[in-house]
């Protein structure tokens, strides 16, 4: 599918959902943000839950993509696997780091290829999280363009909520996370397992 069909069908996913998706994610950012913002032990706290909030989100907005039941305490979910999310988000930040202190697009260009790892591991039970980031970067061979014009998009409508003092974020995060997982079930039907 192209990026308009994604966007297309991410938005008649949320159709009916919307309040749904909105109190989620407006939840989901509301906790991260507290425990960024705690003095000294956020940023401790912050890095130990993103892990589990990121499979969480994946989990949820999967759901939603693909029409099934879809619950606020999904985003708890990934906190069923913490260690597994974990190490997979701390790996992440880790690779996307060390390439960033190459050059600033290297970086990216390694971000786009693990941008899948938290749907894969909420696909797949019983991967590890070094398989799910093997297995994303095979995903992505080919499509980090692709992916990168989407964010693009994204980056545009975001200065748009700007405008709307912010308010416009409500619907804008939701829209992203679901287009992302269409995103992910377009790729792996193209994906030889």
């Amino acid at each position: 599918m192209d990026n308009v069909t994604i966007l297309s069908k991410a938005r008649e996913s949320l159709d009916g959902k919307w309040g749904l998706a909105i109190g989620t994610f407006l939840i989901y950012y509301l906790i991260s943000g507290t425990a960024g913002s705690l003095g000294f032990p956020g940023p401790v706290i912050g890095l130990i839950i993103s892990g589990p909030f990121a499979l969480g989100a994946a989990t949820f907005s999967l759901n939603l993509a693909r029409g099934n039941e879809a619950r606020l305490e999904q985003i708890f979910q990934g906190f069923n696997r913490f260690g597994v999310s974990l190490t997979a988000y701390l790996l992440i930040v880790l690779y996307v780091l060390l390439w960033m202190l190459l050059l600033i697009v290297p970086g990216i260009i390694v971000a786009l290829s693990y941008s899948m790892t938290f749907y894969i591991l909420s696909d797949d039970q019983v991967i590890s999280p070094e398989q799910a980031l093997k297995k994303s970067k095979q995903m992505m061979e080919g499509y980090k363009l692709k992916l990168f014009n989407l964010c693009l998009r994204f980056f545009l409508l975001s200065l748009l909520c700007v405008l709307t003092l912010g308010i416009g974020f409500l619907w804008l995060i939701p829209f992203t996370h679901v287009s992302m997982a269409k995103f992910y079930d377009d790729l792996k039907k193209n994906t030889p397992p």
